[in-house]
Parts: C-alpha cells; sequence; structure tokens
C-alpha cells in the first residue's frame, strides 16, 4: 500500500492544478472528490492492504489536506470544550473541565502548521515568523490562538475554546448547581434594575457564559451595544449592535482598539454597552459610560477575586495616562459600579460563582465591599445581608426578595 506521503503528495498535485470547477466545490464536497479520486488513482497499489487500512490513511490525507486534520473529530464531539495543541504529537482537550491527552496527533509538525494557516489565512491574518502570535476565529465562533517558533520552542501550539450555541440561562445554571434560587432571584433583579455588574474569574471559569445568561434577563425595549476583542457573545436580542476590534494589517495599519470601539459606541444611542473583556486603558471609558446615563452595563474582568477584580480595574484606569490621583480614580469606580460577580472553576472541573459582592462606599482611600452571597457547604448561600439597592426596588419586588431570603 502506498505510504502517507506519497498519497498526500498525489492529492495535493491534484488539488494544486485549482481548476475552476473545483473551486466552486463545497468543503464536503471537496472531500469526496478527493477520497474518490485517491482511491481511483491507487486503485492498482492496495491489494496489499484493508479495506479499513486504506482508509483511514485517506482519511487522514484528506483532513489534513483539505481540513483541519485531527482536530476535526474534537471539534465536533460536544463534550469537547477546549483543545490544546502543545505540539504536533502531544494533543489535549478539556471535558467536564478536566483536560486529558489524547492519542491523536498530526503527522507531521509541517501538517500542524499548513492547518494554522488554513484557519488564520482566510481570515486576513498572518503567521510567520516575523509574526508568529495570532488570534482569529473558525467560522462556528469558536476562539483560536496559535503561536509558532522562534517563540514556540518546542513546534507549533494551538489552542481552540468551542463555542457552544445553546442558550445558558440563568434557571439553567440554577438547574446545574452553579447558581442557587436567591442567588439567581438577586441576579435577575440586579439586571432588570440596571445595576452595573463585573464579573471577574480567571481563564475558562464560565465569565462569558454567565454574561450571556445575564443579559437574556435585559428587555427587548433597550438597546444594546457589544464591544469585544474576539466575538464570543450570542445574545439573541432583538435591538443589539455586537462590535469587534480589529487588529493591525500585516503593514502594520488599521488597527481598531477596544477603546475606540466604546468610545463610538456612545454614539450609538445604546441603553447598555456590554464589554466582552477589560484588559487595558479601555475601562477608563467603560467606567465613564456607566457614570453617565449607561446603567445596567456590564464586562468582564480576569482576577481571583472581588476584591483583585476592582485594584485591576483601577491599574487598567492608570494605564490610560489620565493624570487622577488614585482615591480619585476609586471614586470613579464606586460611582460606576454596584456588583462584582466572582466565578470560578473548582478541581473537580465544575464552574460555579463563588460570591456576590456589592460596591457600596468609600472609607477614606479603601472601597467598601459587603457580601451578598457566598459559596458554602456546596451551594450559593445568601450572607444575611439586604443588598443597597433594595431600596430602590419596587414594593413587590421587596416582598419577593424578603421571602427568596428567609427561604434560603
Amino acid at each position: 500500500m502506498p505510504d502517507y506521503n506519497q498519497i498526500q503528495a498525489v492529492l495535493r498535485e491534484r488539488l494544486d492544478q485549482r481548476e475552476h470547477s473545483l473551486e466552486k466545490l463545497s468543503l464536503n464536497e471537496l472531500r469526496s472528490f478527493a477520497n474518490r479520486y485517491l482511491t481511483e488513482w491507487f486503485k492498482a497499489d492496495i491489494s496489499s492492504g484493508t479495506g479499513a487500512e486504506w482508509a483511514a490513511v485517506v482519511n487522514q490525507v484528506v483532513q489534513e489536506t483539505i481540513g483541519l486534520g485531527v482536530l476535526e473529530q474534537f471539534l465536533a464531539d460536544p463534550d469537547v470544550s477546549e483543545i490544546m495543541v502543545n505540539n504536533h504529537s502531544c494533543i489535549y482537550v478539556e471535558k467536564a473541565g478536566k483536560l486529558e491527552r489524547t492519542n491523536a496527533k498530526f503527522s507531521s509538525e509541517s501538517a500542524l502548521y499548513k492547518v494554522i494557516e488554513r484557519i488564520v489565512v482566510p481570515l486576513g491574518r498572518r503567521i510567520d515568523t516575523a509574526s508568529p502570535m495570532v488570534d482569529a476565529r473558525l467560522a462556528d465562533g469558536s476562539r483560536v490562538n496559535a503561536v509558532i517558533p522562534p517563540l514556540a520552542l518546542a513546534g507549533a501550539c494551538l489552542t481552540i475554546r468551542k463555542f457552544h450555541n445553546e442558550k445558558l440561562s440563568l434557571a439553567d445554571l440554577e438547574s446545574s448547581g452553579s447558581l442557587s434560587r436567591v442567588g439567581r432571584f438577586i441576579l435577575e433583579l440586579a439586571v432588570q434594575n440596571r445595576l452595573n455588574l463585573v464579573i471577574s474569574g480567571g481563564t475558562g471559569t464560565g465569565k462569558t457564559t454567565l454574561l450571556n445568561a445575564l443579559a437574556l434577563e435585559v428587555s427587548g425595549s433597550e438597546r444594546i451595544v457589544t464591544v469585544e476583542d474576539a466575538a464570543e457573545l450570542r445574545l439573541h436580542h432583538p435591538n443589539c449592535v455586537a462590535l469587534e476590534a480589529r487588529p493591525a494589517n500585516q503593514e502594520g495599519t488599521g488597527e481598531v482598539s477596544i477603546r475606540a470601539l466604546v468610545r463610538n459606541a456612545l454614539r450609538m444611542r445604546p441603553d447598555r454597552i456590554i464589554v466582552g473583556e477589560c484588559r487595558g486603558v479601555e475601562a477608563i471609558d467603560m467606567l465613564q459610560a456607566m457614570n453617565t446615563g449607561h446603567a445596567g452595563s456590564f464586562t468582564t474582568v480576569h482576577a481571583n477575586s472581588a476584591r483583585d477584580a476592582l485594584r485591576r480595574l483601577e491599574v487598567m484606569v492608570l494605564m490610560a495616562g489620565i493624570e487622577l490621583p488614585l482615591a480619585a480614580v476609586r471614586q470613579q469606580v464606586v460611582s460606576a459600579l454596584d456588583l462584582v460577580i466572582q466565578i470560578t472553576r473548582k478541581p473537580s472541573g465544575r464552574r460555579v460563582i463563588e460570591c456576590v459582592h456589592e460596591v457600596v462606599s468609600m472609607d477614606g482611600e479603601v472601597i467598601q465591599m459587603v457580601e451578598l452571597l457566598r459559596w458554602q457547604d456546596g451551594r450559593l448561600r445568601y450572607a444575611g445581608v439586604l443588598p443597597k439597592f433594595y431600596e430602590n426596588l419596587s414594593t413587590d419586588d421587596q416582598q419577593q426578595l424578603l421571602k427568596q431570603v428567609s427561604a434560603a
């Protein structure tokens, strides 16, 4: 039976002819053509191998030449949430919050590199020794990060965070045990009463999932503008405009930053602004928007606690180069934010809301927060303090909240 390299060379030669009839084929049609072509080409040479062996080799050749190689099986697996390629022969996946090494591997370093190119080139991005890192997005919304030598010492590496189409609501999070009934009710009230929220947590803890769930509680009569570095939010809101930042092109021009998009969003008559993640100088614009008529806005930050989330926001504001004393920055934070929701991933892989803090005031130069909810004994429990925004609720909502906390 012909070896892998010979089969791949034959297919590449055929595809390089770039016939007009082939260019019109869809991806699935092109794969079917490649399978038929290879089988016909080597018909006289495959008698020494079994049909199953031949089919396996051809399938791998077609996947690496046309598709995304061995990654396709993991992209098609609904239980896989993240794919991590450390090098061409070492691939891990995340299932149910836990990492496991797979037996899958690319045929060579070159095959992995070609798959990375196949992902990023159609998006107008490039990856080479001059630009050895890239962020991109697959057609289904999955997030891709790739790094190649000389930065990646053991060979090209690739990380894909899969995008899931299902819409999880706060009710779904309650059903899964990530959120309690009283916690769900408090968060629903927070969204409906236009509180400004920050979701804090580490990588892969479910910040975007929670952000989507909270946004489902926004009234259809309100206008939302979302701003993201790479679009991951799927709000399914009737009056929503999604904006995505753009990196510089190969000439180093054309960049549109998150900060520029946040500023532009203010001119689009939004009721609420949602920034997928604050990670830099855009924090000052986000806080100012929250303070100037865009109550009910959300964002996320990477931090390990609610207090750390506020410190990170302070640092990001100072990165903007605005000459403000730290006390004034903290006053801006206190005026803008209402709740900080800390989310975490347990050692078991389970993602839960660890605690919810309300930002209440300044005491000297220290921001004061009150814990409303905390994860304890396997569930999110009421911490015994009514939120400050209780005073602004309708009488019916006040009664319902008292009923919920008394039953918690």
